[in-house]
């Protein structure tokens, strides 16, 4: 287990599920079509890749490579922040120069992915119960 990772995906759930929550209520009538778009986009992606941070941050208990574990882990944080935040700063203030930053953030997720798929390849087998 990586410990700190699963203490992100906690707090990351704490915060997809408010902002969520925010999105769908507080925003739902003044924020334009286009905006609640983004801002729906963002919460699917923090969503997903919150759940993705847990299944990384446990991987190396089910015999996963430890270290790529981690790897994938700090990927998703990247892309959690880069691209859904980018995502919620631009729905909510129009910043279009944020648009530039959810690229880097989605190719963080790539990378998330590929270094779970290698730890799992590059890990050992679990002892059984």
């Amino acid at each position: 287990m990586i410990r700190w990772a699963l203490a992100a995906a906690a707090v990351s759930g704490f915060l997809a599920v408010g902002l969520g929550a925010l999105g769908a209520h507080a925003f739902s009538g003044t924020l334009g079509s286009r905006a609640h778009t983004l801002f729906e986009t963002a919460s699917h992606y923090h969503f997903v890749h919150t759940l993705a941070l847990a299944v990384g941050a446990l991987a190396p208990a089910a015999g996963a490579s430890r270290g790529w574990s981690a790897v994938a882990c700090t990927a998703w944080v990247i892309g959690i922040l880069a691209f859904c935040g980018s995502l919620y700063v631009l729905a909510l203030t129009g910043a279009h120069w944020l648009a530039a930053v959810t690229p880097v953030g989605g190719t963080a997720f790539l990378v998330g992915w590929a270094a779970l798929a290698v730890a799992t390849w590059r890990g050992r087998p679990a002892a059984r119960d």
